[in-house]
């Protein structure tokens, strides 16, 4: 059967942020603890929402809640100088869009976030039919709802029909756990060999991968 819905994550996936993201990883961690930790173990929860992340790192909510705020107010701040497009993404995305594919976001990003990522990499939000954002949903990746609610207001009613593409094992299991097929790209900042235990269906080496998905009529 035929795919005819695209599902995307943003960070790693649409938008290349991983400079902010660090960038306000290290402010946060050296503002609250003092020093800077590792930046594996921060790309390791990429695909979850902020206040998840920070639970990890903080003594408490109180000063996870803390974290957020400042990491929040660096990533703002710093986010047009530090956020590209991926090469070739907004060519592809818009060869999509051109062969009528339905095309949706489901991002563990806050609204105001995902937006300004938007407009800094040239994807104009109304190329979408649905953008589902950390401020839409209760229960976050890997838990399928973003990717459920994505194709609920796309109007895509069947599962087999729609795709996730995203970056991270978060992305790959919330798409599996939706009954979508799932995409793992190769120019995020995860390697195949992390992403292999989720068994995505598909591997994706470029931007230019995503368009054979979707053939032409």
């Amino acid at each position: 059967m035929r795919l005819r819905t695209a599902v995307f994550d943003l960070d790693g996936t649409l938008i290349d942020s991983l400079g902010l993201i660090l960038a306000s990883y290290h402010h946060t961690m050296e503002t609250h603890l003092g020093h800077r930790l590792p930046d594996e173990r921060w790309i390791a929860g990429m695909g979850t929402p902020l206040a998840v992340q920070m639970c990890e790192f903080a003594r408490d909510a109180a000063m996870a809640a803390d974290m957020v705020e400042t990491y929040q107010a660096h990533n703002l701040a710093n986010h047009d100088q530090l956020v590209r497009p991926y090469p070739g993404i907004r060519e592809s995305v818009g060869e999509l869009r051109s062969r009528g594919v339905t095309l949706a976001i489901a991002t563990s990003k806050r609204a105001t976030a995902t937006g300004m990522g938007l407009r800094a990499c040239g994807l104009p939000e109304d190329w979408f039919a649905a953008v589902v954002t950390a401020d839409d949903v209760s229960r976050p990746k890997p838990h399928p709802e973003p990717v459920l609610l994505a194709l609920r207001r796309s109007g895509e009613a069947d599962s087999s029909r729609a795709v996730y593409v995203g970056d991270s094992v978060h992305d790959m299991r919330s798409g599996r756990a939706a009954g979508v097929t799932t995409a793992a790209v190769l120019w995020g900042p995860n390697s195949r060999a992390t992403l292999n235990p989720t068994t995505p269906d598909l591997w994706l080496h470029t931007p230019a991968d995503i368009e054979a998905l979707f053939p032409p009529e």
